[in-house]
């Protein structure tokens, strides 16, 4: 049985949620588009360990993009997915923020 993703809720406020993630080998997150229920939804990704192999990030539209590593992006208008992850974890941070 493959291992499951783990995530820990480091902070969740009405506007903003910061997660630990770690992605285990094997592991993939098919094209998506994030639903939230009213407003604006902002992804702020810091990818803290890259697999050996696989697990890269893939969106229609990045805000921007720091080498390969720091992600800023809108979830809730662009499809975006993890391709699966050959070798390794995938260690991430996530702040999720929801402007009033």
């Amino acid at each position: 049985m493959p291992a499951k993703v783990k995530t820990r809720i480091l902070f969740h406020s009405r506007r903003l949620n910061i997660y630990l993630v770690r992605y285990p080998e094997g592991h993939k997150v098919g094209p998506h588009i994030d639903m939230v229920s009213e407003g604006k939804l902002y992804k702020l990704n810091y990818v803290l360990i890259k697999p050996k192999a696989g697990g890269k990030f893939i969106c229609e539209k990045n805000i921007f993009n720091l080498f390969g590593r720091l992600y800023l992006f809108r979830p809730d208008l662009y499809q975006h997915r993890v391709s699966k992850i050959e070798r390794g974890n995938r260690w991430l941070l996530s702040f999720a923020l929801t402007p009033g």
